[in-house]
């Protein structure tokens, strides 16, 4: 219902519009978009497959990775067919509770996939610094406490962004979403009351999951280069290393990314829009895509795995 006509109260439906100013060549981007998802999905699938039906890779190391697999098939299904359905099919329209929906999934998931690599990290930091007690430290139990709780960590975070949208948030100066999908600064952008509480949990829930996490990564890294490099063996620092390479790939691309697309929404008004919605839609696909082919090639017992299943 519209109260002037600068407002809309409370609207049912939202537009999301793709790429702001490259509306044109859609149609072309989602060439490559649909290529890298179905990669990802295919890889990934295969990765879960292969940690499944191996007893030689029911690992802590494995087993995150496994979640990790799931968590990205998770999020590229709950974001990139919508995404094409504009790119491809001009179906930009999203019910408003639909949207937020997907708001909290993508924020979920990526704040889960945050927490795995944490796991991740302390995992090898254990293995490499203290390779005697690893076993007695990283049980299945405390493996399943360390998935449950990333998750709810993630869902729970996440949610009072919902209700502050949904009860906060009541007039707004457009319906059309200048994005790809429905992410949080995006959506409270488009009202025309005052943001700040929401801007403010926003930066809360970033900082609480991605600069947690990022911190005691780096920590990890940095004790578990201290541990390598005092190893009297040169083939044993480099087998140490070698194991450590794929994560710090897999740290790289999804935290340099994360930050890129967090920080070009709340400062980044010098960015033209179209680099930075395409980017923040890159970021989706990226860590999803490149996960399972860096593991893949790094990981000698993945790829042994995976030659004897096609050999077969």
């Amino acid at each position: 219902m519209s109260i002037s006509n600068i407002t809309v109260f409370k609207p049912s439906v939202l537009t999301l519009i793709g790429i702001p100013g490259l509306e044109s060549v859609q149609c072309w981007i989602g060439i490559p978009f649909c290529i890298m998802y179905l990669i990802a999905m295919i890889g990934n699938s295969l990765l879960l497959i292969i940690i499944k039906l191996e007893p030689s890779l029911h690992e802590p190391m494995y087993i995150f990775l496994g979640m990790l697999g799931v968590t990205d098939i998770a999020l590229l299904t709950s974001t990139v067919p919508k995404m094409l359905g504009i790119f491809w099919f001009h179906v930009p329209e999203i019910y408003f509770d639909s949207c937020l929906l997907q708001m909290w999934l993508i924020h979920t998931f990526q704040g889960t996939e945050s927490g795995i690599l944490l796991a991740m990290a302390l995992d090898r930091y254990v293995a490499i610094c203290y390779p005697l007690r690893h076993a007695a430290i990283f049980t299945p139990h405390l493996i399943s406490q360390i998935a449950a709780a990333v998750t709810l960590r993630a869902a729970i975070l996440v949610a009072p962004c919902l209700v502050l949208i949904k009860s906060r948030l009541q007039f707004y100066h457009t319906t059309v979403v200048s994005h790809s999908y429905c992410e949080h600064m995006a959506i409270v952008k488009l009202a025309a009351g005052n943001i700040q509480v929401n801007k403010i949990y926003g930066l809360f829930v970033a900082f609480n999951i991605a600069v947690f996490d990022l911190s005691f990564i780096t920590l990890s890294y940095v004790q578990i280069f201290i541990t390598v490099f005092r190893l009297p063996q040169k083939e044993a620092r480099l087998k140490a290393f070698n194991t450590c390479v794929a994560h710090i790939c897999v740290f790289l691309q999804f935290y340099i990314l994360a930050f890129f697309s967090f920080f070009a929404h709340r400062f980044g008004s010098h960015i033209p829009t179209f680099i930075h919605i395409l980017i923040s839609s890159i970021y989706l696909l990226v860590p999803p895509f490149l996960n399972p082919l860096v593991y893949g090639a790094k990981t000698k017992q993945i790829r042994i795995q995976m030659v004897k299943m096609f050999s077969s």
